[in-house]
């Protein structure tokens, strides 16, 4: 009897006041609220990080102020910063194991062996990319290489197979002619290197094959993106060696009179951690958001740092050279939406032949 009253003056009391819905209403919006907070922190530090490590990069290779022609050794020193911090980050989550997750990082010959396909496509990917930094300008560095959605479409077609649809096809041809479009605006603007074009053009192709053979490597590394890059750039490490002694960059390095610079290594450095932060804020946006805004966020990102290079660098463009852009990045966007809607579209034709299925069968 009690508690049949109990249960009605709480009825009478919630119809009276709303206290229980307005509570469950508050907690919806503040739960709401709290992952718009979450998802704008994640994508300003991933837009921060990103633009940021550009310009830096930028300095770092092409700077008259430092004038140091060792883009090989840049790219080096930011691989060896990205081990020593796996390393490190390794050893605080192994000792203190609930702040962090991070898989251990023991170095194994075999690993490294099964690992070294992606490291040669990794270290041109990399070189490359700095390389066309060096030689053009960062408002003209997205255009430079903007042609890797393109690869992606050829490289899944002639290794994978995997033919495209003609909406994402127009797309590719709407980035290509943004492209070509770019370099002629270039040319007319007399800031146009064809060295910066083709190390743009190779960073491209070397981003696409990077993605294909990741996705064969990773099973070597239990599909940890963490142990991978520990071991990618561990091999990079290696490997860059001969290579920065056979294009002279020990002798440039010798004669380099700040080399003894706390603000030379501390820009370096910070060119590392940012090279390393990227991977992490990346799989932090994807996992806050989904793999399309991700996408989404990249082209926003890109527009907003070719207005801030523009900017900074004092710099004027015509009609044509902004048409370029749009296209490129217009197009870009339109891929990234034309081949979501097509994964969506993929995977909601199992559910509706399963119900049609039942349906027919009367179940």
């Amino acid at each position: 009897m009690n508690r049949t009253q109990l249960k009605r003056s709480r009825i009478l009391k919630m119809a009276l006041t709303g206290s229980d819905s307005m509570d469950q209403g508050e907690g919806k919006f503040e739960s709401f609220l709290m992952k718009a907070i979450k998802i704008t922190v994640v994508v300003a530090l991933y837009w921060f990080i990103s633009i940021s490590m550009v310009f830096l990069n930028k300095y770092l290779l092409d700077s008259p102020a430092l004038n140091l022609d060792a883009p090989l050794f840049v790219t080096f020193y930011q691989c060896f910063v990205t081990v020593i911090l796996c390393w490190c980050i390794s050893l605080f989550a192994r000792f203190c194991p609930g702040y962090v997750e991070f898989p251990s990082v023991r170095f194994d010959r075999k690993i490294s062996r099964g690992v070294l396909p992606l490291s040669i496509v990794f270290i041109g990917m990399i070189t490359f990319n700095n390389l066309c930094l060096k030689y053009v300008g960062v408002a003209f560095y997205n255009v430079g290489r903007s042609l890797t959605t393109v690869f992606n479409v050829l490289m899944s077609y002639l290794v994978l197979k995997q033919t495209t649809s003609f909406s994402a096809l127009l797309c590719c041809a709407m980035i290509v002619g943004g492209f070509w479009l770019g370099v002629d605006q270039e040319g007319a603007g007399g800031s146009l290197s064809w060295s910066g074009i083709l190390f743009g053009v190779l960073a491209s192709l070397c981003v696409s094959l990077n993605a294909i053979f990741t996705k064969k490597v990773i099973p070597v590394v239990d599909g940890s993106i963490w142990r991978l890059t520990y071991y990618n750039n561990i091999n990079a490490c290696v490997l860059f060696i001969p290579l920065i002694a056979l294009l002279g960059e020990f002798q440039t390095l010798f004669y380099f009179d700040k080399l003894d610079s706390l603000h030379f290594w501390g820009m370096m450095t910070m060119g590392g951690v940012f090279g390393f932060a990227i991977g992490y804020v990346t799989g932090l946006q994807i996992k806050f958001t989904s793999p399309l805004t991700h996408n989404v966020s990249g082209t926003a990102k890109a527009c907003v740092q070719t207005v801030l290079a523009l900017s900074y660098y004092d710099s004027i463009k015509g009609v044509l050279w902004w048409t370029s852009n749009l296209m490129v990045l217009g197009g870009s966007f339109a891929y990234t939406w034309v081949k979501g809607m097509e994964m969506k579209k993929s995977q909601e034709e199992p559910q509706t032949k399963t119900l049609t299925s039942k349906n027919d069968s009367g179940v």
